[in-house]
């Protein structure tokens, strides 16, 4: 019998849920339920939040005001977060992801302790703790959304499967693009002309049935070749044995986008990379930033040219030093606390640590053209006894470059025709980071600091401030990084509207946040 375990809309969808997991994965049922109501609760605390911040409807009572004008509330104030849609979502488009969150979370919630993978290096210790962050990104309400799959695909694919098996399609040279990554991880077809190209699981089936003509007369085969690998929290990254990742093409939606892989994102990984090691080799802090290049890239520019795409990256075993430990980023605020009792230090001492290691080769890459999107979910920083050490990097794809800046600083770079990363707005080039780095990064780490260590928040603000201003007076003689200096610290700036974005079914939409960056 199916137990409901709340009323309405919720209870409908939440029964679908419950029955498949009664099949399929009958020790989850219970835990499912239990953690219902909590799922909703927060899916429900981050929609009220953004919506209060985005301006789609008024700040009510009973939230506490932080910088950026985000307001967090200590419950949803519903039983189940579609009811704050009411009136906003009129299609109900918004209203699926956001239920399809609150399903996914509690499923995730259940299983918390399962597959958790052995941290035997840096990678692996990565992957287990980026479990910590359950909900996924800090600020998205649809940080569990996965629409595509349904209970049996999470159950296999999410992670907190804990692992997984690489598909490969051998495809034929001529309509193969790019690098030869079925060779790089030593894999080769025993038919001459073709080339093994790595696939997604989940995406097997998709590319089977929207080729089926290419596999039909021979341009596509079906390999037998299989790798074993442990699911990320991106989904479609994936950690191979070797320590290095296959960030593969996967048609579903998570959080806000379909996650399949451009041509353009394929070829630009490789050239990007050196731009981005030749900067960092040549910042005098470069030295503190591991950046996890992407060194081959390939994809079938059939259909939409995205369904076979994938990527190689490299990862951090090997490149760290004993007792130097990997926290990603979206799991540091879960862990915030400790490391500052570890380092014997105050909250506020630790901040400008951190600040130090994140901003300043963010900021100096900034002035060359290049705003990287330096998000919690993009960032591995490390840590000895505590202390903030050094800073991985990890996916270019989000980046955005401003080719007049990169040319006045005597760069050059040849990126695949139409690559939507460049851009000639420098409002949309110092948003990218301004809200990643700013708002969704350190913003999150200024609140947990407070409910750690009763950090004053305007304190946290100024110790900021000062990093910002301490790296722009070493480049006084730029007047490019004296405009940036002014923007960072007006009176308002960008904020990316998540919400009103997914309300619309468009790309990027800002409105304007006070700063607390401002004098």
């Amino acid at each position: 019998m199916i137990r409901i375990a709340t009323t309405g809309r919720l209870a409908t969808a939440a029964a679908h849920t419950e029955a498949a997991l009664a099949v399929h994965a009958p020790h989850l049922v219970d835990g499912f339920l239990n953690h219902l109501p909590t799922a909703a609760d927060t899916v429900g605390r981050r929609l009220r939040a953004a919506l209060v911040r985005e301006n789609l409807t008024p700040e009510t009572p009973g939230g506490h005001r932080h910088a950026f004008h985000r307001v967090e509330y200590p419950d949803a104030g519903v039983a189940d977060p579609v009811d704050l849609l009411t009136g906003i979502d009129t299609t109900g488009t918004f209203a699926t992801e956001i239920r399809n969150a609150v399903l996914n979370l509690a499923i995730a919630h259940a299983r918390a302790r399962d597959n958790l993978p052995t941290a035997t290096d840096p990678d692996t210790t990565a992957v287990r703790l980026e479990r910590l962050a359950v909900a996924g990104h800090n600020l998205h309400p649809c940080g569990r959304t996965r629409l595509g799959w349904d209970t049996t695909d999470v159950l296999a694919h999410d992670l907190e499967a804990g692992h997984t098996r690489i598909h490969f399609i051998a495809v034929r040279d001529d309509t193969h693009l790019g690098d030869d990554i079925g060779a790089t991880l030593g894999l080769h077809h025993d038919r001459p002309g073709y080339r093994l190209q790595p696939v997604h699981p989940w995406q097997l089936d998709t590319v089977h049935t929207r080729y089926a003509d290419l596999f039909t007369g021979g341009t596509l085969h079906h390999s037998d070749h299989h790798l074993d690998a442990i699911p990320t929290a991106a989904l479609r990254t994936l950690l191979l044995p070797n320590g290095h990742y296959l960030k593969l093409s996967l048609d579903i939606q998570i959080t806000s986008t379909r996650r399949s892989i451009s041509v353009a994102s394929t070829r630009n990984g490789p050239t990007l990379s050196t731009l981005l090691t030749h900067l960092l080799d040549d910042d005098p802090d470069g030295h503190r930033i591991l950046l996890m290049t992407e060194p081959a890239g390939a994809a079938v520019p059939a259909g939409t040219g995205r369904d076979l795409s994938a990527i190689t990256r490299t990862g951090l075993t090997g490149r760290l030093h004993p007792h130097e430990t990997p926290i990603p980023g979206g799991a540091l605020p879960h862990l915030i606390g400790d490391l500052v009792d570890q380092t014997g230090t105050n909250p506020a001492t630790w901040l400008t640590d951190y600040t130090r290691l994140l901003l300043p080769p963010l900021l100096r890459l900034l002035t060359h053209g290049i705003a990287l999107e330096a998000h919690l979910q993009n960032c591995i920083p490390t840590f000895l006894n505590g202390h903030p050490h050094r800073l991985a990097l990890r996916d270019l794809a989000g980046l955005r470059l401003h080719p007049d800046r990169l040319t006045r600083a005597g760069h050059t770079i040849d990126l695949w025709p139409g690559s939507v990363i460049t851009t000639t707005d420098t409002e949309t080039l110092r948003a990218k980071l301004g809200y990643t780095a700013l708002q969704a990064h350190l913003g999150e780490l200024v609140i947990r600091l407070g409910h750690t260590h009763n950090l004053d928040e305007q304190l946290a603000w100024r110790l900021i401030r000062t990093v910002i201003d301490d790296t722009y007076d070493t480049l006084h003689h730029n007047n490019t990084a004296t405009d940036d200096h002014h923007w960072l610290t007006a009176e308002t700036v960008p904020h990316k509207a998540l919400v009103r974005m997914r309300l619309a079914g468009t790309g990027d939409i800002h409105i304007p946040v006070g700063n607390p960056l401002h004098d």
